[in-house]
């Protein structure tokens, strides 16, 4: 069966090439992008962004902890590799665990798209170091609209959501909120998140203790709310405020030992532009920002936690700004600027007895770290006949301080890192349906508190990871279809690795190939196609270990979906495939999974102008199966042998009723 998976990608990827659309997906030099439109559209299970990601990009593969709030993989890479934000907000979970990852901080029903920029190409924020997901989120119209969202699925899934929107010519403003909750899932097999945890358990995954006292206890509950004001005094100014709340709690982590009791976040951001001043601005912008969170996770919740539990609380927040001017220069366009960031991340441990509510002493695991950046950055684009070609730099000064100490930690409390990071990118048209491009890239990314100094012998001294990268490809758009397909090579210097409880810098070699594809059939009919294949290798070994595989590379992964649309009837099937992962780094915890192959349909039916009503089927055949591994980065559940993995839901059923005006 795995056999014929892998055949049937590989096979489909050939046999496609001819005939595709990128429908929602589109390149720009942009060449490195991918823009994925309709979030809000296409999204109507939960509120989490990584599930809707790894649905519509095939280079996107979500790492599943919880019913909700989960992680990503783009191109190999995650955590810090790759950089997320909310428009020009930089946002960092507080768990060094993952339970509450930066993608869950940013809400689906608030998304109009997602860009998608591959490789080390941006040099306006801080730290991309080969990846950067920016969700836009909704902004405020002047004519008066809104909707209204109304959601129920399998195992106990009810939403509801609202937006209001409108304003004039000088002032604008949208207010957006959600509330969600869900029971636990069951996966192919017919079991709950709690009965994956007891079967782990008996397989000898992790202590009886670490069991539910109750194994009926819902997934999560969700809440959010989004606020936008955007202000126009004269004809050629902007300024731009928003705040975005997120409030989840009681999320269940059965791979792992505690779960999140909650996950709160505030998200502050201002912008202010100014537009045509001259000859030596088209446009100026400020933007600046602030968020925190705040994540206390414990054991209340299983066996161990019955008379005295242990909670881990982590509280993080980052402040920034970017200041930036756009000029015309020598026939092209010159943009450049100053960036600054300062991010503190703390954390404490303590025990809490039942009976009495008394907290015990808090002891410190993350030791109050500030990682404060500074950098100026610049960029230019030009055309030179029928050549497009965009060069970029960066140059980051960053200091990593920690202003407590950890008990019998001999570690340093500071470090200084600086980096030059630069790129040029070429695009060829060779005519109005052909564009052929090649890139080179250069981009560092300094280690953050967790993997300085929780590791059980870290010495708080390791060296900023540097990526090397080429990246070559085309874009062809016809009538009727397109193709855009890729490769590339990274080259990881000093890449951040686990190993043996602590963080150790190697050498390693990531690359790959992509191809994103459209076909109009006939007026009713498209077909759609995603492809992604990766491979990822250290060097050497590392010291007293035999596998080079690198964790966390995703094998080929394809997407086919076909659309029909006809007046108001919209009926999409899609089949999400994966080959066999076996190329797994066994020495640092990983295993080989299975392939699968899963397919899922959607019907919308447009009742009236302003009333709709989806309905959905994921999983159709109720297959079991896992799509993330067991990368010891992460803390999971073991008994010194396999680590417990999660399993995806099995066959979920849901309905959307949606009102516009």
């Amino acid at each position: 069966m795995n056999k014929i998976v892998g055949m049937s990608l590989i096979v489909s990827t050939f046999l496609m090439a001819e005939t595709i659309d990128l429908g929602a997906i589109t390149v720009v030099g942009e060449t490195l992008s991918k823009e994925v439109k309709d979030i809000r559209g296409d999204d109507l299970k939960s509120a989490d962004l990584a599930d809707a990601l790894s649905r519509n990009s095939a280079s996107i593969t979500m790492i599943r902890g919880s019913g909700v709030a989960n992680d990503i993989i783009l191109r190999g890479q995650k955590k810090d590799n790759i950089n997320i934000l909310m428009d020009d907000a930089k946002i960092y979970g507080g768990c060094p665990n993952r339970m509450d990852p930066t993608i869950t901080h940013i809400n689906a029903d608030n998304i109009e798209n997602v860009k998608i920029v591959e490789g080390p190409y941006d040099v306006e924020h801080f730290g991309t170091l080969s990846g950067l997901v920016v969700a836009e989120t909704k902004t405020p119209t002047q004519e008066p609209s809104g909707d209204v969202n109304l959601g129920m699925g399998s195992y106990g899934y009810k939403k509801a959501a609202a937006s209001a929107s409108g304003g004039n010519e000088y002032i604008r403003a949208l207010i957006s909120a959600s509330t969600e909750q869900s029971d636990q899932y069951k996966d192919g097999n017919g079991k709950t998140l709690s009965e994956q945890l007891n079967n782990a358990i008996a397989q000898h995954m992790g202590m009886a203790t670490n069991r539910y006292r109750d194994g009926d206890l819902k997934a999560y509950e969700k809440k959010t709310f989004m606020g936008k004001v955007f202000i126009n005094p004269v004809e050629n100014q902007e300024i731009r405020l928003g705040y975005t709340l997120n409030r989840s709690d009681n999320v269940l982590y059965p791979s792992r030992m505690m779960d999140a009791d909650y996950d709160d976040s505030d998200i502050y951001t201002f912008g202010y532009s100014i537009y045509d001043l001259g000859t030596y601005s088209k446009e100026i912008n400020l933007e600046a920002y602030k968020s925190k969170v705040e994540h206390p996770m414990s054991t209340k919740e299983r066996v161990a936690g019955a008379t005295n539990y242990m909670t881990a609380k982590a509280n993080t927040d980052i402040e920034g700004a970017k200041l930036k001017n756009v000029m015309s220069l020598g026939g092209g366009e010159f943009m450049y600027g100053v960036d600054m960031s300062r991010r503190n991340w703390d954390g404490v441990k303590y025990s809490t007895n039942v009976a009495t509510g008394i907290q015990g002493a808090s002891t410190v695991f993350i030791p109050d770290v500030d990682t404060t950046n500074e950098a100026l950055f610049a960029q230019y684009i030009t055309t030179i006949d029928a050549v497009k070609l965009q060069f970029g730099t960066r140059y980051d000064d960053t200091e990593v301080k920690a202003n407590k100490k950890i008990a019998g930690s001999n570690a340093r409390d500071k470090n200084d890192y600086d980096a030059l990071s630069a790129n040029v990118l070429a695009t060829y048209k060779v005519n109005n349906n052909v564009d052929y491009f090649l890139g080179f890239g250069k981009a560092s990314r300094v280690p953050d508190a967790k993997e300085l100094y929780l590791g059980t012998n870290s010495l708080g001294n390791l060296d900023q990871t540097t990526n090397y990268e080429a990246d070559a490809g085309f874009k062809t758009h016809y009538d009727n279809f397109g193709v855009n397909g890729k490769i590339f090579y990274s080259i990881l210097k000093d890449y951040i690795y686990y190993n043996s409880s602590k963080y150790v810098n190697i050498d390693a070699v990531i690359y790959g190939a992509e191809l994103d594809a459209y076909y109009n059939m006939s007026e009713a009919w498209t077909l759609n196609y995603g492809m992604t294949y990766l491979r990822g290798q250290k060097d050497d070994p590392i010291a007293g270990q035999n596998d080079k595989d690198l964790a966390d590379i995703v094998p080929l992964k394809a997407i086919v979906g076909v659309t029909y649309h006809q007046a108001e009837h919209t009926l999409k099937t899609e089949m999400v495939a994966a080959k066999r992962w076996n190329n797994v780094d066994s020495d640092n915890g990983e295993q080989e999974l299975p392939g699968y192959t899963v397919f899922n349909m959607k019907y919308n039916y447009q009742m009236t102008k302003h009333f709709d009503v989806t309905l959905g089927v994921d999983n159709i055949f109720d297959k079991t199966y896992a799509v993330s591994n067991t990368y010891s980065d992460i803390t999971l559940l073991s008994g010194g042998g396999d680590v417990m993995l999660m399993n995806e839901p099995g066959r979920y059923a849901y309905i959307n009723l949606h009102y516009k005006f």
